[in-house]
């Protein structure tokens, strides 16, 4: 028991089931046989996934999925894969898709690292977002947070040449590891400048979340690194 325990890898996630409502319940049944992706699928092959050739975008952690989803429909020429373990924000999502008739998006409902890993080929993806991930504020929780030197090593390799890493978070202590751990990752280079937080693009909308967060007076950073080598 205890080899096992020192074994288990740290998460950098809580799944959280929550109660879903009737038409989150009812979109996961209709949209989750045609948008869904599964770890047993292996390395997926975007083109036949897609039924087209086009740049593919992993979101990790896209919540309720209302900023994804507005990112699909402004953006047709891109595809966009969600990453998310919350199966409430994953039914919102498949409720956005199917009302919104949204062709260019598939979802995970796994450990995005595990997804990585075992489905996204190498030098495949135009980018890569991590919007607001859980900040794990308080000290002792820090080896909990998604970006470590590791995992950016990780999305290094799934990038294409010039592919983007743009994160984001509302935490400034946060932010600043982030920028270490980024700026200290030779395969990497900042598109805003060395040690430089990069203007919120036009392409990220904003969220309800973010917004009530600027009214009162909370900032958020975003970070965009582009892959160099």
């Amino acid at each position: 028991m205890n080899d096992q325990k020192a074994h288990r890898p740290i998460r950098s996630f809580v799944r959280r089931e929550g109660r879903l409502t009737i038409g989150q319940q009812k979109a996961l049944d209709q949209g989750w046989p045609k948008f869904g992706l599964s770890l047993e699928d292996g390395p997926i092959n975007f083109e036949k996934v897609f039924g087209r050739e086009a740049p593919c975008i992993v979101e990790i952690g896209f919540g309720m999925g209302q900023s994804l989803a507005e990112m699909a429909q402004k953006y047709p020429e891109n595809d966009y894969i969600g990453i998310e373990v919350h199966r409430p924000g994953v039914g919102c999502l498949l409720k956005a898709i199917l009302d919104h008739d949204i062709s260019n998006i598939r979802i995970y409902d796994q450990d995005a690292v595990e997804v990585l890993k075992q489905c996204i080929p190498d030098n495949s993806l135009a980018g890569l977002q991590l919007f607001f991930p859980d900040p794990w504020h308080k000290k002792r929780h820090h080896k909990r947070r998604i970006v470590q030197p590791e995992f950016v090593q990780l999305i290094w390799q799934k990038l294409a040449p010039n592919g983007f890493f743009h994160l984001a978070t509302d935490w400034e202590h946060y932010a600043e590891h982030m920028m270490e751990v980024l700026s200290a990752d030779p395969g990497f280079s900042n598109a805003a400048g060395f040690n430089e937080f990069a203007p919120r693009p036009e392409s990220r909308p904003l969220t309800k979340f973010e917004q009530r967060g600027q009214r009162l007076g909370h900032g958020v950073w975003d970070l965009l690194f582009k892959k160099s080598l």
